[in-house]
């Protein structure tokens, strides 16, 4: 049976509303001649941001797939795919913020960056361990999710104060 795991919700919003909130102003206060290429480059990011923030993980009882989309393959990111019985280990690594990554290390010597900002996450990690035998219990989100709806709504208030004070 295949499972899609898309984006988390919060990371996705998190990331729109932060974009929203840093540029909707541009185009009310570009110069006259401008305000017509500045608000086609604020769709247009807009449109990029949207488009990068919807990868995705497949599962099925062979594999694991991570799908990105076409503009984050033109900007350097590769899907990949691995079969469950070609995973040798897990392993961690810590982030700058103290936090860890973890990556499937297979029997070939590659290394696949384990998806943890997908929705879903502990249904995830249990299709992992099940297909791969190997103990997820220490794997968890790269940040907590607090974090990604802080940012939300911190951006989201940036965006109302910057209407109400076009209004006024």
């Amino acid at each position: 049976m295949i499972e899609k795991f898309k984006t988390l919700f919060f990371v996705k919003s998190s990331l729109v509303s932060l974009y929203l909130a840093l540029t909707i102003p541009i185009p009310f206060v570009t110069i006259d001649r401008l305000k017509i290429p500045s608000i086609i480059t604020f769709f247009l990011g807009l449109y990029l941001i949207i488009n990068i923030t919807s990868e995705y993980v497949e599962t099925c009882d062979n594999k694991i797939s991570y799908k990105t989309s076409f503009i984050s393959k033109t900007l350097g990111k590769k899907n990949w795919e691995v079969l469950w019985k070609d995973i040798k280990l897990i392993k961690s690594l810590p982030t700058s913020q103290g936090s860890k990554v973890y990556y499937f290390n297979t029997y070939q010597g590659d290394n696949f960056l384990v998806p943890q900002r997908v929705e879903n996450f502990e249904k995830f990690v249990l299709i992992v361990s099940r297909n791969t035998g190997i103990a997820t219990n220490e794997i968890s989100y790269i940040s907590p999710l607090w974090t990604y709806k802080l940012l939300t709504l911190l951006s989201v208030l940036m965006v109302i104060g910057e209407i109400f004070a076009f209004v006024n």
